[in-house]
């Protein structure tokens, strides 16, 4: 089993149940999550010219491939309704779920790459990652979460709404 964690984001319709309606498919799939983030509200990362996002994280325990979780991710979001526009990187979404770590695994292929290569950079991701994991040590840069988000320069601004703990 391998701990995982998952950066969850909406900023389209009922951001909050997207959220739910996503860690309810996950846990189908691989069983009960095993922490979960408060909800941080947050500035649009990349186009500013949309609505902010609620964003979570959460850990999961998984059996399969970064690979295999990433076909079911993309499934999931599938069937919340996502639509991908692939000239709109950063574009709205009703659901986006990103694998920020796969245990200590490190891994750069076309589709996939762990750890998400961006995570210092945001800081809509390390604040809620600090909330569960502040210890939880970076395998390329070997600083903890807590470290990162203290170096982070990212200005945007995120707000946490409440907790929502297991």
């Amino acid at each position: 089993m391998e701990r995982v964690f998952l950066l969850l984001g909406s900023n389209q319709g009922k951001r909050e149940e997207f959220l739910a309606k996503a860690i309810s498919k996950l846990e189908q799939k691989f069983g009960s999550v095993i922490t979960r983030s408060s909800y941080y509200e947050t500035a649009p990362w990349g186009d500013a010219n949309q609505a902010d996002f609620i964003n979570q994280v959460i850990e999961i325990e998984v059996s399969c491939t970064p690979i295999q979780l990433l076909e079911i991710i993309l499934g999931i979001e599938i069937e919340l309704g996502r639509l991908r526009n692939p000239n709109a990187r950063y574009g709205a979404r009703n659901i986006d779920i990103d694998i920020l770590y796969f245990g200590d695994e490190i891994l750069d292929t076309p589709s996939l790459t762990i750890p998400h290569p961006r995570i210092q950079e945001r800081r809509f991701a390390l604040e809620p990652l600090v909330e569960i994991g502040a210890d939880f040590i970076h395998p390329i840069t070997k600083l903890s979460q807590l470290q990162m988000l203290e170096q982070c320069v990212d200005p945007l601004a995120v707000k946490k709404l409440r907790d929502n703990h297991i």
